[in-house]
């Protein structure tokens, strides 16, 4: 049996079947959803070509999860947006900001599971603390969509009436300024890049 920090092979053959080098044994899909449930690391290999194909079967699973009965994680609006970003300007800070953002609510799930356990019990004025978590991980997530934003007028264009020539006024200040913020933004990005960076080092 591997050590559970390990990164255990899956193999996944022609025929759709999944084998664990680790545990010589055939999984399924779900075994694998539980693996991941329970912090095993994990890659999967086309038998074949030694391909890394663990991306699209990590996709897959979710989509079996999506279309069990009452498991619908992903809602419509969030669905669609994501789609609209392929292909688009923004496809490259999308994963970024994901990532961040799912780092940061599971840190805040720990604690939010912790104090649910701690208020079995108590008073209902103590069972209003509980709420404490959930507005630390609503206000991340109002962080996130901000650093979000920033980086969204990072990749798009100026309004066309800036760059067309127009005579020396107070504006060329303005225009300056907005290169300065710029050049912020993209500070920004490359700070939370080496943030994700450090916390993958971890």
């Amino acid at each position: 049996m591997p050590a559970k920090d390990d990164t255990v092979v899956i193999k996944k053959y022609a025929n759709r079947r999944l084998y664990n080098t680790g545990t010589s044994t055939y999984v399924t899909l779900d075994d694998l959803a539980e693996m991941v449930k329970k912090g095993e690391n994990f890659t999967v290999q086309d038998a074949k070509s030694g391909d890394d194909i663990t991306h699209p079967v990590l996709t897959q699973i979710i989509f079996e999860l999506e279309n069990k009965d009452g498991q619908n994680m992903l809602p419509i609006p969030f669905l669609r947006q994501l789609i609209s970003f392929y292909g688009d300007q923004m496809q490259m800070v999308v994963p970024s900001f994901l990532e961040q953002s799912m780092i940061a609510f599971a840190q805040e799930q720990e604690r939010f599971r912790d104090q649910m356990k701690d208020a079995m019990g108590k008073s209902p004025m103590e069972m209003m603390q509980i709420t404490t978590p959930i507005k630390a991980i609503e206000d991340q997530a109002k962080r996130n969509i901000e650093l979000f934003q920033n980086a969204m007028r990072m990749f798009t264009p100026f309004p066309p009436q800036a760059t067309q020539a127009q005579p020396e006024t107070p504006d060329a200040a303005a225009t300056s300024s907005k290169g300065d913020d710029l050049q912020d933004l993209k500070e920004q990005i490359a700070a939370m890049q080496r943030k994700l960076d450090q916390i993958d080092k971890g």
